[in-house]
């Protein structure tokens, strides 16, 4: 152990202490609250927990590294899977060199390092070389991947079948919560013990999946949103993934990568594979692990560079039926209520009534939009907005121009097609022609039209997706052929935005998001489902990454009916727009949605720069809540919404947080129904509304507010209240 490397990364409050002996892979010993200890503290630590076997020379222990081994004798899932002609399968990789940030390490080295952190290894058996990266962001959130090298002169391809990080959890976590969903439910919440053996959630659909968990959290029992202390595993990959939770003797691990179909990475000798990124985080309660992404994918999102625009979305209002007269009142229409950003949805392109023909041709349909889109997009503009168009780039109709002029374009592993889902195929970007021809057709739309805004959809899952003519898998390679895409438009157009939407929530990771600037949650905007799906996708996502958008009063989705406030209140906090058709709109309804808007507006700030906390996810019958509380803690705006069913009349509601030394000014914006006149407590009733100046509003202590809360009526279901608190003095 004397000639160990010892890497301690550290951030504010989170350490990783690696150590990395003789030359085998490293080890993870400590990932969790930031320690501060000395060198020979950390040295006596590495050493401590060493075991000798029998005679130092038999039944050696093995603690698992980063990537364990089979040939060391790991006997869960190995952390490489490869094989080169049914041999190669077992590697042994031996480390050549250590580097911090670039600075090679030496043996017997201890350091403390705020960065990443490279292990260059290989095996001179297998011939295989590989790379380990791990990196600790300064927010505290830890990514890793590695590349794997096939250094082997053979002809033999080197397969890759699987590379599977191992990040430690302590034991002491026994408690999981994963997700599941379907299509306009996405991110129902899962909580189950960790027991023995492997829990694992696969996503085998082409991309992240509706029903997709998203990311694993473990933590201590009864963990909440703001305490206990959690672990949370997210792979950043929007084709096939995986993610699981592995308990053996005295360990648990988070396992994660991209989940690989055969044949699907073959390396001739000199290639390489490289993983996705694979994230965790660690905190105590899920908001603090959960603000360790927000701040990653806020240094890299053009959404983090100014104002979220409010957006009307015109898909709700008239579908398919697209008639220029019609959308162009309806951009008067929105303009007039404050919105900002105008985006036309799906039916303005060639064919396309429905949606069983048209994708693959993007030029305007002639019926529709005879002088094409160029008009309306300069009515828009000219009305002080922005303009945004929907696109399906990745799916072709075989109902198309596209289809029948290049038939050879089309995803299959077999002669035959694969089954339709939503009358659609996969157009193969893989293919260079038609990569190309794809994204010459956006960069000419993006400028011809004048497109600040694209909402990128992707409504089908990928099933046999194979490369026409020889069949083999082609997910890997058309996810990252879109990656490359996104990141290509993003080049030639540096103030393009791009919203990633699959069919709704079907397409939420970090891959996708380093790439687009906010995500569509769901199809549903139903404000009781809408509620909850907001809360858990914003485990992973900020809020103004988050569309989130009014509907109609009658959910196209439920067919439940809610009023204007509700529906505005729970969509408050996320990046608003709307989705109804307001010609549509009685006088009142437009004079209370228009307030919305503009006190939305007057906050958006707050919410795009604050931190998200949540509450009440662990009973059902109370209330529960959204909330975003400014950095410096001087203001804070929260949702609250009612209970379906409750025993109890009221319940108290804990504003996450806060400063407790600090006093607030509390107002409020609450419906006339959020109870019987009796129920409803002085703070809420007496409270003047959230459009209030800021030093409105009885002050209460922080402390008080934070730790004991206030009491909230859970007599009516279905309600909401928006409460904001501004530090007084």
């Amino acid at each position: 152990m004397n000639e160990a490397r010892i890497v301690h990364l550290v951030s504010e409050d989170v350490s990783v202490i690696i150590v990395q002996d003789d030359d085998s892979l490293p080890v993870i010993l400590h990932w969790g609250v930031r320690l501060p200890v000395e060198d020979e503290t950390l040295r006596a630590f590495a050493a401590a927990e060493e075991r000798p076997g029998l005679e130092d020379v038999s039944d050696l222990p093995y603690r698992a590294s980063v990537l364990p081994e089979h040939s060391a004798g790991w006997f869960g899932r190995p952390g490489v899977e490869v094989q080169r002609d049914g041999a190669a399968w077992s590697p042994r990789f031996s480390i050549r060199a250590v580097a911090l940030d670039g600075a090679e390490m030496a043996a017997g080295e201890l350091r403390t390092h705020t960065g990443a952190v490279t292990f260059f290894a290989h095996d001179a058996f297998t011939e295989i070389e590989l790379e380990l990266e791990i990196d600790l962001q300064s927010s505290g959130l830890l990514r890793t991947r590695t590349r794997i090298r096939n250094a082997s002169s053979s002809p033999a391809p080197l397969e890759v079948g699987s590379v599977l990080v191992s990040l430690p959890i302590p034991v002491r976590a026994n408690e999981a919560l994963d997700f599941t969903g379907r299509w306009a439910h996405e991110r129902i919440p899962q909580r189950h013990p960790i027991v023995h053996g492997l829990h694992v959630r696969e996503s085998r659909r082409g991309r992240t999946g509706l029903d997709a968990t998203m990311l694993v959290a473990a933590g201590t029992p009864g963990f909440g949103s703001d305490d206990g202390e959690v672990w949370v595993g997210h792979v950043g990959f929007s084709g096939n993934h995986e993610h699981a939770l592995e308990r053996t003797d005295s360990a648990l691990a988070f396992r994660g990568g991209e989940l690989l179909l055969p044949g699907e990475v073959r390396l001739r000798s000199g290639e390489e594979y490289v993983t996705p990124w694979v994230f965790g985080s660690y905190g105590v309660g899920l908001d603090a692990a959960s603000h360790r992404f927000h701040d990653f994918l806020r240094a890299r999102s053009r959404s983090s560079r100014r104002p979220r625009p409010v957006t009307l979305n015109v898909w709700e209002a008239v579908y398919f039926d697209h008639d220029e007269a019609t959308i162009s009142a309806l951009a008067t229409e929105a303009s007039q209520l404050g919105v900002e950003r105008f985006v036309l949805d799906d039916g303005w392109f060639r064919g396309r009534r429905d949606d069983r023909a048209g994708l693959g041709d993007w030029t305007p349909d002639p019926a529709a939009w005879p002088g094409g889109l160029r008009p309306l997009a300069e009515h828009v503009r000219g009305l002080g907005m922005e303009f945004g168009l929907w696109v399906e780039p990745e799916m072709i109709n075989e109902d198309s121009d596209l289809a029948r002029a290049h038939p050879d374009w089309i995803l299959r592993a077999r002669p035959e097609l694969p089954a339709l889902f939503r009358f659609q195929q996969v157009l193969d970007l893989t293919n260079p022609e038609a990569y190309a021809h794809i994204l010459a057709t956006l960069d000419d739309l993006i400028r011809d039209v004048g497109i600040s805004y694209l909402k990128w959809d992707h409504n089908r899952d990928l099933i046999d997706a194979g490369h026409p003519g020889t069949g083999r898998p082609a997910v890997h390679e058309q996810t990252t052929a879109v990656y490359r895409m996104l990141d290509e438009l993003r080049r030639r157009h540096p103030d393009l935005e791009i919203e990633s939407c699959a069919s709704g929530g079907g397409r939420v990771d970090l891959g996708i998001l380093e790439r687009t600037d906010r995500i569509h949650p769901s199809d549903s905007h139903d404000p009781i489902d809408r509620f909850h799906i907001l809360r858990w996708t914003g485990l992973l996502v900020p809020p103004e990454m988050l569309g989130s958008h009014v509907a109609s009063a009658v959910s196209s989705v439920t067919g439940r009916t809610h009023s204007l406030p509700y529906r505005c209140a729970v969509a408050f906090l996320g990046h608003f727009g709307i989705e109804w058709d307001i010609r549509s709109l009685a006088a009142d309804e437009r004079e209370q949605l228009a307030w919305w808007v503009s006190v939305h507006r007057r906050f958006r700030r707050l919410i795009q720069d604050g931190r998200p906390v949540g509450g009440g996810e662990l009973d059902p019958s109370g209330p529960a809540m959204r909330g975003i509380v400014a950095a410096d803690g001087a203001a804070a705006l929260y949702t609250i919404v009612t209970p379906p069913v409750a025993a109890d009349t009221r319940a108290r509601v804990r504003f996450s947080g806060l400063d407790d030394k600090r006093d607030y000014r509390v107002t409020v914006s609450a419906p006339e129904s959020l109870g019987p006149p009796w129920q409803v407590p002085d703070w809420i009733r007496d409270a003047p509304g959230i459009d209030a100046d800021d030093d409105a509003g009885v002050a209460f202590s922080g402390a008080v507010l934070r730790l004991v809360g206030l009491e909230f009526p859970t007599f009516h279901p279905e309600r909401a209240a928006i409460v904001r608190l501004t530090a007084a003095g």
